[in-house]
């Protein structure tokens, strides 16, 4: 690498491929400015997971406020083991702020992590995104948003485009000035266009100003 492209943001070749796909795109590019994505690659699988249980379906403020309480269950440690998880009391998970179903599928989660049905992260290196998908969809209370989640944040996969998540969705209809949200599978559609830098097209789109006709511009 030469120092001139030392200083080049990370996501500067994926930004400027999204701003040639549109005037839309490319005004939204210019309004957020350079991505600054931050993946936590040194999770593993099965706490990037419990983590995202932790959000799903709440505001950020909250799922802050679970995992730190849930963290204060073992003092001193960066994050409670699977073992620790497994043994955990349901009254203790639930004053953490867990649901009934929450501490299920936490549970179900680091039992899966040591019977090998989550992979450890550099057994999951080598596998592609569809598989694991596949694998750990399998158990109860995670669909593919949450495996979305790790593979974007965790697993640091370039090409990912979370469909099924109301943003990501909400966002694109702003961006174009739908009088709807798309279907799932027609964004997926519409995201191929994106590839294969979809990781940060979702990063941008969750960035769209709500009020999009005040912000961007109307494509003529």
């Amino acid at each position: 690498m030469t120092p001139a492209m030392s200083h080049k943001p990370r996501y500067a070749q994926a930004a400027e491929f999204l701003r040639n796909v549109d005037e839309d795109w490319a005004c939204l590019v210019d309004l957020v400015g350079p991505c600054t994505h931050d993946p936590k690659a040194a999770r593993e699988p099965y706490e990037a997971l419990v983590r995202a249980i932790a959000y799903q379906q709440l505001t950020a403020k909250a799922g802050d406020a679970i995992i730190a309480r849930l963290k204060a269950l073992r003092p001193g440690s960066s994050f409670p083991t699977l073992e620790q998880i497994i043994v955990a009391e349901f009254d203790a998970l639930r004053a953490c702020g867990f649901s009934g179903s929450k501490i299920a599928t936490i549970k179900a989660i680091s039992e899966g992590s040591l019977s090998g049905l989550v992979p450890s992260r550099a057994a999951a290196a080598g596998m592609d995104d569809e598989d694991l998908i596949r694998r750990i969809t399998a158990i109860k209370g995670i669909g593919r948003w949450t495996v979305g989640m790790l593979l974007m944040y965790s697993l640091e996969r370039p090409d990912i485009l979370p469909v099924d998540d109301f943003g990501v969705r909400e966002s694109y209809r702003l961006l174009k000035g739908l009088g709807e949200q798309l279907k799932p599978r027609d964004l997926r559609e519409i995201g191929k266009a994106w590839s294969p830098y979809r990781t940060v097209a979702s990063w941008y789109l969750w960035r769209v100003p709500r009020e999009r006709g005040r912000v961007l511009p109307q494509s003529s």
